[in-house]
């Protein structure tokens, strides 16, 4: 009974973050919530969340940082306050528009529920990926650009994953082609890449497959902790275990995988890499989420994923394990052996915001949280002994005109590493 009565006091404290967030993120820090990035679990934790500032020594752009390098790595910075103001947006958000009717992170219904095909799922001529994920329909809507709709089980749904074919691939092909899983941020779906970046120019000379699964709106790709239940959503077991092997088994995608993202599908990227040794050989992140239980984010995170709240990984108190489970920074070591490329601006108005944005413009806070993040993240695959090629570039706030020249300048590095060769 104390426990339970335990866990209902620290949830309650947790929807209360919301109300009395900056107070509560100072409290946090002191309290240790997070992981410092030092020898001691307790170092740091007395710390103060300080105000914005600009990080110390970061490493130069688009230079790779860790052991033999010769490129100095960014100084760890704990999490900046977030400011009092409320933000008339959420700070993480990459697109517009309302998630979909049948979002499995909007559908609470669902929530917890055990993995299980949806009705109506029906029969498929395509080969089922091992738990029965299968292939409902294939729609051609580009000149080499399929959307391809997968009943889950995984997530109690169906929805979309959209593919970008090279050149000369063919239904009937014998060979394999490498491939490239893009995964979209918050607040958007699988259209993002085509729609919002210029991914299909980009890509346009490789001899590649693209694929650009649906993440849901709040998915954060991972599978669900619906107070230490589980079960549906399930993205992380949707992405790896469905996803992938429908595309190896109907579409030759081959083995030789790179993980790209940004924000929360930055996140995934890497983490997915993290918790799957050997599924991928290359990871891009472009302001990326990689340090989720630095002093002060949990809270945070729960307050913008409003509806999903702790449902996501847990209580920050509570299940800390969990966060740390889905913390790039905390896994950074078992990066070992695949590249990794990391970018983010430090939240200042750059050269494609307004000059003027306001210190609570939520993209101005979105990305100087993203860079801490970033940065805490460099500093801990050093210490693995893990090399990240950084690009710091400086000034600019959480959106798509810094991402698209991020996504052509690490293109090249991330074709290279899975063998796809320009045409």
């Amino acid at each position: 009974m104390k426990k339970r009565t335990d866990r209902k006091i620290a949830v309650i404290g947790t929807a209360t973050a919301a109300v009395l967030l900056p107070a509560l993120m100072v409290g946090l820090a002191q309290a240790g919530v997070g992981v410092p990035l030092r020898e001691s679990d307790n170092a740091g934790a007395s710390n103060p969340v300080p105000s914005f500032g600009p990080a110390t020594r970061p490493g130069a752009p688009g230079t790779p940082t860790g052991p033999g390098s010769g490129s100095p790595s960014p100084t760890a910075s704990p999490i900046p306050e977030v400011p009092t103001r409320p933000m008339s947006s959420d700070p993480f958000n990459t697109g517009s528009g309302r998630p979909a009717s049948n979002d499995p992170d909007s559908n609470a219904s669902n929530h917890g529920k055990k993995p299980q095909l949806p009705e109506g799922a029906g029969s498929s001529k395509h080969v089922k990926a091992p738990d029965g994920a299968a292939i409902t329909g294939v729609k051609k809507v580009g000149t080499r650009m399929y959307d391809v709709s997968i009943a889950s089980p995984a997530l109690g749904t169906t929805v979309k994953t959209r593919m970008l074919m090279p050149k000369g691939w063919k239904a009937g092909a014998k060979r394999t082609w490498p491939v490239v899983y893009a995964y979209h941020g918050g607040n958007n779906n699988y259209q993002s890449w085509t729609k919002d970046s210029q991914i299909e120019q980009v890509v346009d000379d490789y001899d590649v497959i693209v694929v650009m699964p649906e993440g849901g709106w709040q998915g954060s790709y991972s599978n669900w902790w619906n107070d230490g239940k589980g079960g549906i959503p399930m993205w992380e077991t949707f992405h790896i275990n469905e996803v992938i092997p429908l595309m190896e088994r109907n579409f030759h995608a081959g083995t030789a995988r790179a993980a790209i993202g940004l924000s929360s599908g930055g996140q995934g990227a890497v983490t997915y890499a993290q918790r799957h040794p050997g599924t991928f050989k290359y990871v891009a992140s472009y302001s990326g989420a990689l340090n989720i239980t630095a002093p002060g984010v949990p809270a945070f995170l729960v307050s913008i994923n409003k509806e999903a709240g702790t449902k996501i990984w847990g209580d920050p108190i509570m299940d800390r394990g969990n966060w740390q489970k889905h913390d790039a920074a905390v896994m950074a070591g078992k990066l070992k052996g695949v590249g990794v490329y990391v970018s983010c601006g430090n939240g200042e108005p750059g050269p494609h915001d307004n000059p003027n944005a306001a210190m609570w413009d939520a993209g101005r806070v979105g990305e100087r949280l993203a860079y801490r993040m970033n940065v805490n993240f460099i500093e801990a695959a050093e210490k693995a002994g893990v090399e990240v090629t950084s690009s710091l570039y400086g000034k600019g706030m959480h959106n798509w005109k810094y991402w698209r020249p991020e996504l052509a300048k690490s293109f090249p590095l991330v074709a290279g590493a899975i063998g796809a060769k320009k045409l």
